[in-house]
């Protein structure tokens, strides 16, 4: 048995492999249990690493470092990558809104850990491990982790024991601040959801409508005068004369009075277009358009990864038209200056031969999404890290600011995300493959974060002061959340689902989202989570650093 004494007990790559392995399995696993409807989830893996830690099962401190930097690496890249096609678009219209109160609630927690960190002469590093583990966000936690060890040289193990320490009451404290609302509010669930309903907040900004030419001062004009009056905010897909024939729209086709025409184009530019057109009417296309089909052709080839409709020259020269593209599950109007990405949906309509030649030029083949491209990847990574280690000076902070690992990765990974494709950098990746490489990132940071600190756990949390750093976590969780939601639902007159969404989106909170999910019937508390997820975890990061440059 002594082959099995050195793989539990000495230091080898075995040994490291196995712990990781017997932290991560384990953690998973006790992940998926619930406890009144609430789960720990991922985060079960710093906990079974405490544990091991605590009764000796060790990893040599080198390996545990660079393991625990490469998982944040993966976790804080993969999380930059899915939200950097939606970061800048999510602070237009209502965005707005919801960013500024996920601001105000992050600047509270922040407020509210400072405040304690003058009235409990606590370390900076302390507080603000609690304050991360108040409001369960992992990666700010490393954040502070690796600018600490920047300014000091050392590594201070109170980040993450007060980080552990305040989680689980921070997962319970979000969704029991929702629920606290809900009474204070009195809200019925019923009325929420006819709120929804009547607001037309199921639907998305598209619009397909059916309009009779009624303006003179367009008739006799051609389609691509007719679009350009209104910078092409709408799109004219087909045309039915007063004979009952229907024609597929070309950029040379000409209006006269009484054509009934199909428009695309967005919900907010439905009166204007109208107001310019004619009269809305219902009309069943489908019916006379024996000679069409519309279908959804999947972008993917590289080829045209980055490129403007307009540039592709597709409707003259396959005479198709394009109304929409789908992106992530969200449609836009397909003008002639919007670029394709891989990954993107086009609606095409017209015969079924020039659709198939238009499949030839885009792609279409799910096959070859399933490729991972690993170049965009490292190119990221190369580019994060590199800013991250740049030093910049700032008034009234003595020492260089450093985005670290974390900042550096998430502001490149946003970019690359969202302006890859107009460089021609195939940035797609699937929603499986993105969700394996941010999980795999974070177990290994929350396991190698486990067994470095699990040695004085015990005698530190569960102690006087132990027990304090839990206290002082539940107010940074519950006090913030109560405020903005007051002023959301009080003042703004917001429906509460869209609450309960930007709540567990400015805490970066998956657990509280799922709950959001199990009492709304609308994908409302979604929507909200992912619009302020972006902002939410780049400022969550970045006040780690300050805190921890300012006062350590």
């Amino acid at each position: 048995m002594d082959w099995f004494y050195d793989l539990v007990w000495n230091n080898s790559v075995a040994h490291t492999i196995f712990l990781l392995g017997i932290a991560i399995a384990l953690g998973v696993y006790l992940g998926k249990i619930k406890v009144g409807g609430i789960s720990l989830g991922v985060t079960w893996v710093l906990f079974v690493g405490i544990i091991l830690s605590h009764f000796g099962l060790t990893i040599d401190g080198d390996i545990l470092h660079f393991l625990k930097e490469f998982g944040l690496i993966l976790f804080v890249y993969s999380i930059g990558l899915q939200v950097g096609p939606s970061f800048f678009s999510s602070f237009k219209k209502d965005g707005l809104r919801l960013n500024g109160l996920a601001t105000a609630n992050i600047l509270l927690a922040v407020g509210i850990a400072v405040l304690f960190y003058y009235i409990t002469n606590l370390p900076i590093s302390t507080i603000v491990g609690i304050l991360y583990g108040a409001v369960t966000n992992t990666p700010g936690m490393g954040a502070a982790q690796e600018t600490y060890t920047q300014v000091t040289g050392t590594v201070d193990p109170t980040i993450a024991l007060g980080y552990a320490a305040a989680y689980p009451l921070g997962v319970i404290g979000i969704i029991g601040a929702t629920i606290l609302l809900k009474y204070m509010f009195r809200i019925k669930m019923e009325k929420e959801t006819e709120r929804v309903n009547n607001e037309n907040n199921l639907n998305s900004n598209f619009a397909l409508l059916t309009v009779q030419i009624k303006n003179p001062a367009i008739f006799g004009k051609k389609v691509q005068e007719v679009t350009g009056y209104l910078n092409e905010r709408f799109i004219i897909s087909r045309v039915r004369k007063k004979d009952g024939s229907v024609y597929l729209s070309t950029v040379n086709t000409v209006l006269e009075p009484d054509d009934y025409v199909f428009v695309a184009t967005e919900e907010t530019e439905r009166k204007k277009v109208l107001a310019f057109l004619g009269s809305e009417v219902e009309m069943d296309w489908e019916k006379d358009e024996l000679n069409l089909v519309s279908r959804r052709i999947l972008v993917t080839k590289e080829a045209v990864n980055g490129k403007t409709l307009g540039s592709l020259q597709l409707r003259k020269t396959y005479d198709i038209n394009i109304t929409r593209i789908n992106r992530a599950g969200v449609d836009f109007l397909a003008t002639p200056s919007l670029s394709l990405q891989i990954g993107d949906r086009v609606m095409v309509v017209g015969s079924e031969s020039n659709i198939k030649e238009v499949e030839k030029v885009l792609g279409n083949s799910l096959k070859r999404l399933d490729i991972p491209n690993l170049t965009p990847l490292f190119i990221g990574i190369v580019l994060g890290v590199a800013l991250g280690c740049i030093p910049f000076q700032f008034p009234g902070i003595p020492q260089a600011v450093k985005l670290g690992l974390a900042g550096g990765l998430l502001i490149v990974s946003i970019l690359i995300g969202r302006f890859g494709p107009n460089v021609h950098l195939n940035t797609f990746a699937t929603m499986s493959a993105n969700l394996m490489l941010r999980e795999v990132g974070i177990t290994l940071f929350l396991a190698s974060v486990g067994f470095s600190s699990g040695e004085h756990f015990v005698e530190t949390v569960f102690t006087t002061n132990g027990l304090m750093w839990v206290g002082l976590g539940f107010c940074i969780t519950v006090v913030p959340l109560l405020i903005v939601g007051s002023i959301s639902r009080g003042i703004l007159k917001m429906n509460y689902f869209e609450i309960m969404g930007l709540l567990a989106g400015s805490t970066t909170d998956p657990p509280a989202l799922a709950y959001a999910n199990e009492c709304s019937n609308s994908n409302l508390p979604s929507v909200a989570y992912s619009t302020v997820y972006p902002l939410t975890m780049f400022l969550r990061i970045l006040t780690a650093q300050l805190l921890i440059l300012i006062f350590a």
